[in-house]
């Protein structure tokens, strides 16, 4: 039995009517009638029972309806996978990161996502946490890769907790040592990053919760510049353990004293329904490089 002639005849039993099936699913009176007729010659009975205020299902028919239902309901439901298929398979997803996500997460995701679905387009915007809050809210991008916690208004999927890293020159005293208190770190002159105006907020609160201020000689806008000017032994910093992975840098790397980690999550604006494209990518989160990355 055809589906959609199915799908009629149950509009037009629940709405008591042929006039008001017709009307519900967007087909002429005769065209509803038709279907009905061609059913009821498929099946070789009457379905119908036809009178002045309406129409009600035989007896023959109420032993087919759960059928007929269960018949209907998958064939929307094949309809609406095929939908979906159609916009998975071409489009374009905008994806809000910032560097050390781009670099160490993104490009796994991204080849394990093209192998199945190669026609798929990415924009990758690239700023620090507001901005990419802002192109979120804005709907310049589908979702984005921030720091938690952030503003209200976005749903948030926390992904990883990442260890903040005291970053020091190779033959500096506190190299030396295990890990490294904070305290410590606040005597050395100190390298922060400082992006238009935002000084970094994970490592102010590390001090701020240490119940002490950084030295601050240099400001850098680049993590990369950061880990130089340390080399270089112009200072101490720190930094996030994903940042720090595969550096061509000679500088050594201690756990913190009081261990203490930013929380990086994916954000996207709420009651907003994501494309095909972008649903489906995030199916592909667990292909990120999580090495040495986890939720706790």
């Amino acid at each position: 039995m055809e589906s959609e002639k199915c799908r009629a005849l149950l509009c037009a039993i629940d709405k008591g009517s042929i006039t008001a099936a017709a009307e519900a699913m967007g087909y002429t009176i005769s065209g509803i009638s038709r279907m009905m007729a061609a059913l009821e010659s498929e099946v070789g009975f009457p379905l119908l029972r036809r009178g002045r205020e309406g129409v009600t299902p035989t007896n023959e028919c109420l032993r087919l309806l759960p059928s007929l239902r269960e018949m209907v309901a998958q064939a929307e439901q094949c309809r609406q996978m095929a939908g979906e298929l159609r916009g998975v398979m071409s489009g374009t997803i905008a994806i809000g990161t910032f560097s050390s996500v781009a670099t160490h997460w993104l490009p796994n995701m991204i080849c394990a996502f093209q192998k199945d679905y190669p026609n798929i387009d990415f924009e990758i915007l690239m700023g620090d946490y507001p901005e990419i809050e802002q192109w979120i809210l804005q709907g310049r991008a589908d979702y984005g890769f921030l720091h938690l916690p952030t503003r209200p208004e976005l749903k948030v999927m926390e992904l990883a907790r990442d260890e903040l890293m005291a970053v020091l020159p190779e033959e500096h005293p506190l190299a030396r040592q295990e890990s490294v208190p904070v305290a410590a770190l606040a005597e050395q002159p100190f390298i922060l990053l400082d992006k238009a105006g935002n000084r970094d907020r994970e490592v102010m609160q590390v001090f701020e919760q240490a119940g002490a201020a950084p030295r601050v000689r240099f400001t850098t806008l680049d993590d990369y510049a950061v880990m130089s000017m340390v080399e270089h032994g112009l200072g101490v910093s720190i930094l996030p353990q994903l940042v720090l992975r595969r550096i061509p840098y000679r500088i050594a790397l201690r756990p913190l004293a009081q261990p203490a980690f930013r929380r990086i999550g994916l954000a996207m604006r709420r009651g907003e329904e994501l494309s095909p494209a972008a649903k489906k990518f995030l199916e592909y989160l667990s292909f990120r490089d999580a090495e040495a990355l986890s939720l706790n």
